[in-house]
């Protein structure tokens, strides 16, 4: 008979004869999560091994009782809970058994259905704290610092999971990152072929300059502004992993119904296709490193950079919303900031990327049930990204996302560095995120974006170009001519053209085109832009006509 595992102690594992039975029983050895039946009740089991596998049960299962109740990774102490909605606290226990509540004087109970899961919902409150919590069941859990404020979700690749201490001024703001109303949580890098119901980390702590060192820079500006501003908690749940690309974060379903985002499998069939080929050549490169480094050791000279290699099983469609999101859609939330979209920029793949993000955000809201709840996306800086790439069109993918309900852009074309993937101003990038929270999330009355690109009208064989976000007016920063405007007549061939600024409007014309009728603006991966509104905020690059 195989031994129950230590960690579960109400299990229950039957064998007679050569076959065992199990109820909910995790075998020694099976992976965390997983649970094994082996061999299933056959109705040709003659009645003697039946009468034994009853009354096996029936002495065994009064010893071993009740299971305790158990919370996801996301209840837990030192966590913030969503003001304004209902709180959800949910978990798993014996089926049938019995589970209440307790929070801030008021109770409810639920009991766990036939596969041992409760869920419980009490009343919305007002930002608040710390409050004690209490979950019993056959044990009890108790909590005594509970916020109740805003929690927000923060989600993408490289430059979210940009840690803090590789930012701009690391030492100084670690140093100053004592927000005790500032709570944190970091899931773990997992996949999965299908939805799990918990993500894999570690509880909630408090903002404290050690705790803070190796969470997202991007997400602890963004929170620590509006922590600032609104005098609220703020709970901020880390959820990213770098190089990956967008259709990992949706669902199977939402990216199965629209046959539009077929491209998505063809490329996971043409990186599975090369996987044999790609691994001999990442054992190749460690070889030569292994080698580099040696001499490097011998000589008494840095070691080389090690080289990196994209986890393939991260880039499937669906595995990071299956293990990394889709288990924290029952905790409320206030919005989902977004950084990513490198990963989708080489020119194979970034046609889709419109409809892919547009997918992916309404797919997050469904999941939620809590609306169209804000969803701020930071648009790609500015980098030499090199041949095969179209980080321009990919901006502008980005651009018309905001075509969606409560969608905000954090446009950062100005704030990166042409030599590096990852820029380190990551405060520029929060502060930016945080004023489209505060206006589109608060409601607040404040200028926080950059003009966005509205309409272009004729003026003269030139085009007027009208936008939005230019209530305090137009500049070109640093004063001089406005740069990287391009025109085109109907055959689309862009030449570079004159702008200046009328009013809130930019009149863009060039004598190589006399009938022009497209325009765009800062189409480059690297371009050098100056057009900003009266706020100070910076124009997105864009191009009509798409």
């Amino acid at each position: 008979m195989p031994m129950l595992n230590q960690n579960r102690v109400n299990q229950i594992c039957i064998c007679v004869a050569d076959t065992c039975y199990a109820g909910s029983v995790k075998f020694s050895g099976a992976a965390s999560g997983d649970y094994i039946l082996r061999r299933t009740w056959s109705p040709g089991l003659n009645i003697v091994r039946r009468s034994a596998l009853v009354l096996a049960f029936a002495f065994l299962f009064p010893l071993l009782g009740r299971a305790d109740v158990n919370l996801p990774p996301l209840i837990s102490e030192h966590m913030v809970v969503q003001r304004g909605l209902p709180v959800h606290v949910w978990g798993k226990a014996s089926p049938g058994e019995g589970v209440s509540v307790s929070f801030r004087g008021e109770a409810r109970t639920a009991a766990a259905d036939t596969l041992g899961r409760w869920s419980v919902y009490l009343s919305p409150g007002e930002a608040g704290g710390p409050f004690d919590m209490t979950i019993k069941g056959v044990n009890t859990i108790s909590f005594k610092d509970v916020m109740v404020g805003d929690v927000w979700v923060a989600s993408g690749q490289s430059n979210m999971e940009f840690s803090l201490n590789g930012a701009r001024n690391a030492e100084s703001e670690i140093a100053s990152a004592n927000y005790p109303n500032i709570r944190l949580l970091h899931a773990d890098r997992r996949t999965s072929e299908y939805p799990l119901e918990e993500i894999a980390a570690k509880p909630w702590v408090g903002c404290t300059p050690e705790s803070v060192r190796t969470f997202s820079a991007v997400a602890y500006f963004f929170g620590r502004h509006l922590h600032q501003k609104l005098g609220v908690p703020i709970g901020l749940i880390e959820t990213s992993w770098g190089g990956t690309p967008a259709e990992a974060w949706t669902s199977l379903s939402a990216l199965s119904a629209d046959p539009s985002l077929m491209p998505v499998f063809a490329e996971r069939a043409r990186q599975m296709k090369e996987l044999a080929e790609r691994l001999l050549a990442a054992e190749k490169a460690m070889r030569e490193y292994n080698e580099a480094a040696a001499r490097a050791k011998a000589e008494g000279k840095p070691a080389p950079a090690r080289p990196s290699h994209p986890d393939l099983d991260a880039h499937e469609p669906s595995a990071l919303y299956n293990a990394m999101l889709a288990p924290i859609t029952p905790f409320p939330i206030r919005g989902a900031i977004w950084y990513q979209g490198e990963t989708n920029a080489p020119s194979r793949r970034v046609q889709v990327y419109a409809r892919l993000l547009q997918t992916l955000i309404s797919d997050w809201r469904e999941a939620w049930g809590e609306g169209d709840f804000p969803f701020l996306i930071v648009q790609l800086a500015n980098f030499k990204a090199g041949p095969n790439n179209a980080w321009p069109e990919l901006r502008d993918a980005q651009r018309q996302a905001l075509a969606l309900k409560n969608a905000g852009m954090a446009v950062t074309i100005d704030i990166g560095e042409p030599n590096d993937i990852h820029p380190k101003n990551k405060q520029d990038v929060g502060l930016r995120l945080a004023l489209a929270a505060r206006a589109i999330a608060y409601g607040e009355k404040i200028e926080y974006s950059g003009p966005l690109y509205r309409q272009t009208t004729p003026a003269d064989h030139a085009l007027r170009v009208w936008f939005d976000h230019v209530d305090r007016g137009l500049v070109a920063k640093g004063g001089g001519a406005l740069k990287r405007f391009e025109i085109a007549g109907a055959d689309r061939k862009f030449e570079p053209a004159e702008a200046h600024i009328e009013g809130l409007t930019v009149v863009v014309s060039s004598p190589a085109v006399l009938s022009p009728v497209y325009v765009r603006y800062g189409w480059a991966d690297n371009p050098e832009v100056n057009l900003y509104n009266g706020a100070g905020l910076p124009a997105s690059p864009f191009q009509s006509g798409q």
